[in-house]
């Protein structure tokens, strides 16, 4: 009876999760920005990206496989950032399905103020992407410009848990 009871959980967790993915809450700078001190509590990986940067999706997969290595681990969270046109919502919502993404997935609809809120994510960041930041405590501890392996994912992850 134990283990029916524990899978209907898993199974309702999981319908409720595929359930989220089917929107993506568009946000600008300053609601990302809060959201990212929100998980202070957690070590946060935030991967900027977009449907049609190259690398970008060749690098999703392997983020995948780690989101659902780490999924339990309640000091883990990531968070998927498109920085496709707010436009083109509905193409990103399709990707997230086609794609599988597993980790949550916002939309940066701030485009036309890149310039002043890149260089507050990181000074370094050029604007291009694939992009990923590591924070601990609402605090930036890594940045990785450009394309990521699994095993330097799962290295900086380890690393910082």
């Amino acid at each position: 009876m134990k283990n029916i009871v524990k899978i209907s959980a898993l199974f309702l967790c999981c319908s409720v999760f595929k359930a989220q993915q089917t929107e993506v809450s568009v946000v600008r700078y300053e609601d990302l920005e809060k959201r990212i001190q929100q998980e202070h509590d957690k070590l946060l990986v935030v991967n900027f990206w977009s449907t049609t940067c190259g690398p970008c999706v060749k690098e999703l997969p392997h983020f995948m496989e780690v989101n659902t290595k780490y999924a339990g681990n309640q000091m883990y969270k990531m968070i998927l950032v498109s920085l496709d046109r707010s436009a083109d919502k509905e193409r990103v919502i399709k990707f997230i399905k086609n794609k599988n993404l597993t980790a949550e997935v916002l939309l940066l609809d701030d485009i036309k103020r890149m310039n002043t809120w890149i260089p507050r994510f990181e000074k370094d960041w050029d604007g291009n992407i694939p992009v990923t930041l590591f924070y601990k405590n609402g605090s930036k501890i890594y940045f990785n410009d450009g394309e990521m392996s699994k095993e330097d994912l799962e290295k900086t992850i380890k690393e910082n848990l």
